[in-house]
């Protein structure tokens, strides 16, 4: 499979972006007037188009191949096709399902029967084929999803941008030199850039979120314990989660609904499919600074108000707040938290392979996370989870205290950032200062196990998109999704065409 070297990519750019930048840039903030027409629908009318045989679902995976071989050398979103086999299963007649024949992507975190699981990692070269997936997979399957293969990944999702040295820079389509997010951005890419109209993330600490805002869509991270086969999921240890990046709401909507549990285990009742806006209105905090204190670049301010103003102005009461806990501590503890993380990987591979990884298995950032945890020693984690514990206890009694239901904030403290400015090759403790800088606004929903969604509500000047975090309480999905469907209303984006588009 073809894709772009890490020095051709940032050398030059293809002759196709820099065309595009003839065109008239987006006024910021709302959407056109006049939207284009999408020359790709969404999954929910993929998949009616189907059901009303409009479209064979054979069309349907044959275009989205088409159009991933195009831009694969450009965007290069996809680490492992499955084309043939996804071809042969739609040409058979994908099973029964609301989604049946739309093509997906699955993340290359995530196992898929088929599949070799490589997690970005040059660690996973020779990696066998699962022999078993998640129930959440499983889900999407009976949904009728067409699996075109693995989406890229940064190594083990450990950094907010898909870089990885195993496969390389996933570029985004709104801008080939920037950052497409991480670790979801090769599934993120694919549907912004209309591969498929849907495909698999996970949100670790801030995954889904965060390639979602830098390249205009839709991303929920469900509360723990939320998705079917995560039911007994019930700690801060838990910190994972699994959902999907898409366009529409409708589409989040309806595959949350499809891959939530409704096992009596489960620790939330089922929120069900969320087909529209809700008529009680919200008390909304607005939160600027982030979790180092500091307050984020102009533009990522300018679309904080640009939220905060739609929101009031759909009469919703908004109300300026502020973190309720020490949010430097918090990066520092949970910067620990992910190290240890990275040191349990680092010795479960040296047990696989019969000596101590190194740079052959895993890259620079990766093996400063396991020197991090080291000198930290295990002692150490004993007080850093106590801390995370209060943490997520100062989370929910923030919200009963003020009484207020969502907290509106930026997904990051800038806009994507030039390809290479978060890298895995930029040197380790230069790298943490810009992630605790970068990234201060998105881990604490992971510890606290809440909802949070990014939504695309801001283009800057130059047409990049910035997304609006806005977060709830566990549990409360349907709040979020509700006030999605209202703020998708009334700034409409999914007519909205990054340059580079299939």
């Amino acid at each position: 499979m073809t894709r772009i070297t890490r020095r051709a990519a940032l050398a030059a750019l293809p002759a196709a972006f820099a065309a595009s930048r003839a065109l008239a840039a987006p006024t910021p903030g709302a959407a056109p007037a006049t939207p284009p027409a999408s020359p790709w629908p969404d999954a929910t009318a993929m998949a009616a188009d189907i059901r009303a045989g409009r479209l064979s679902a054979a069309e349907a995976v044959e275009t989205a191949i088409r159009r991933c071989e195009a831009l694969q050398g450009t965007l290069n979103v996809i680490v492992n096709s499955d084309f043939d086999r996804a071809l042969a299963k739609a040409k058979a007649g994908p099973p029964p399902g609301p989604f049946a024949g739309v093509p997906f992507l699955v993340k290359d975190l995530a196992d898929y029967k088929g599949l070799p699981t490589r997690s970005g990692s040059q660690s996973g070269r020779d990696a066998p084929m699962p022999k078993t997936q998640g129930a959440n997979i499983d889900a999407f399957d009976r949904a009728g999803l067409v699996t075109l293969g693995k989406s890229a990944t940064p190594e083990f999702g450990f950094l907010p941008t898909t870089e990885p040295l195993a496969t390389g820079l996933t570029h985004n389509p709104w801008d080939l030199t920037r950052s497409s997010g991480g670790s979801s951005g090769g599934s993120a890419v694919a549907v912004a850039a209309g591969i498929v109209p849907v495909a698999h993330a996970t949100d670790g600490g801030g995954s889904i979120r965060i390639p979602s805002s830098h390249c205009g869509l839709v991303g929920l991270k469900p509360s723990r314990g939320r998705i079917v086969g995560t039911e007994t999921e019930h700690t801060i240890l838990d910190f994972g989660v699994e959902n999907i990046v898409s366009r529409t709401v409708r589409d989040s909507a309806a595959l949350f609904a499809l891959t939530e549990s409704a096992a009596p285990r489960a620790p939330y009742p089922p929120a069900g499919l969320v087909t529209g806006s809700a008529k009680r209105r919200l008390r909304v905090g607005v939160l600027l600074e982030n979790a180092a204190g500091h307050s984020p670049q102009p533009e990522v301010v300018a679309a904080n108000e640009h939220a905060a103003k739609l929101v009031a102005s759909l009469g919703h009461h908004v109300d300026d707040v502020h973190l309720p806990y020490d949010g430097g501590q918090f990066m520092q503890d949970f910067l620990l938290f992910w190290a240890n993380g990275a040191q349990r990987i680092h010795d479960r591979l040296a047990g696989l392979i019969g000596r101590a990884p190194d740079s052959r298995d895993l890259e620079p950032f990766s093996l400063g996370l396991v020197e991090m945890a080291r000198k930290a020693g295990p002692a150490a984690m004993g007080p850093v989870l106590q801390r995370l514990q209060a943490n997520a206890l100062a989370y929910d009694t923030w919200f009963a205290a003020y009484q207020f239901d969502v907290v509106l904030s930026p997904v990051l403290s800038s806009g994507p950032p030039l390809l290479g400015e978060v890298g895995p090759l930029v040197p380790f403790d230069t790298l943490i200062a810009r992630l605790i800088e970068y990234v201060g606004y998105t881990p604490i929903h992971n510890i606290v196990g809440a909802p949070a969604m990014s939504v695309p509500l801001y283009w800057t000047p130059a047409g990049l998109p910035i997304g609006t975090q806005f977060a709830a309480r566990a549990g409360q999905e349907r709040m979020l999704l509700e006030l999605a469907y209202e703020l998708e209303a009334a700034a409409p984006w999914a007519q909205r065409i990054p340059p580079i588009h299939a």
